[in-house]
């Protein structure tokens, strides 16, 4: 008995660690994770990584920030900022130095009524065509910044592509430590994503999980001896 016992205390503890594993892999960022399939993607061609640029990202979540609400059945995002928003707006709401501003190289916006995880995000919103495939394939890129946020049940994704060098374009100031979002996440960014009600329901859901089979494993292990 005793025995059978502790074999359930170890099958409580797998459990334990393979849901801390799971839910702290759904609460991170998931921008991040999108550049990470860009590059597995554009690897796959024999292409070189891209730089995961945090200013670039963070300038990509300004600029779907300023979109959201602007999703049209076809998930394609019905809003253009003006060029003079990279420099004048969304740099430095994000600390980018300016003398530090490259060149765009090209973007991508995308849209839906729903949460999508990074690679269904990647081929139905973001990768849909050849046209698209193209550009993130595009040999001229070296740099590549995701943002995404949610808005009423829509969520809003942008990439931005740039040619610059690493370190020393779309430099933030104090390494970005003044940013701050409250809504959305960017790639390169050191905070988890922020995505209103669907985090919070999720982590409550990851805590009740992981407190019953904390008790679970505490009644076993103080009480049976195991």
């Amino acid at each position: 008995m005793v025995k059978q016992l502790c074999f359930y205390e170890w099958t409580v503890l797998c459990h334990l660690l393979l849901l801390v594993a799971v839910c702290s892999k759904k609460h991170g960022n998931p921008a991040n994770d999108l550049v990470d399939i860009i590059n597995n993607n554009r690897t796959s061609q024999k292409l070189p990584k891209l730089n995961d640029s945090p200013g670039l990202g963070c300038m990509a979540l300004q600029y779907v920030e300023l979109c959201k609400g602007n999703c049209s059945t076809g998930n394609a995002v019905n809003c253009k900022p003006p060029d003079d928003d990279f420099t004048e707006v969304f740099a430095p709401n994000c600390g980018v130095e300016l003398p530090t501003f490259g060149t765009i190289t090209g973007h991508m916006v995308g849209c839906k009524t729903k949460y999508l995880e990074p690679s269904q995000a990647f081929s139905d919103v973001l990768v849909k065509d050849k046209k698209a495939l193209s550009l993130l394939r595009n040999k001229s890129h070296t740099e590549v910044g995701v943002g995404l946020v949610g808005f009423h049940k829509s969520f809003f994704w942008c990439v931005l592509f740039s040619d610059g060098k690493t370190n020393s374009t779309f430099v933030l100031d104090d390494h970005g430590e003044g940013i701050r979002q409250k809504k959305g996440c960017f790639s390169g960014s050191t905070y988890t994503c922020s995505d209103g009600e669907k985090t919070k329901t999720g982590l409550s859901v990851c805590n009740i999980l992981m407190a019953g089979l904390l008790y679970i494993y505490y009644i076993l292990q103080n009480f049976y001896h195991c």
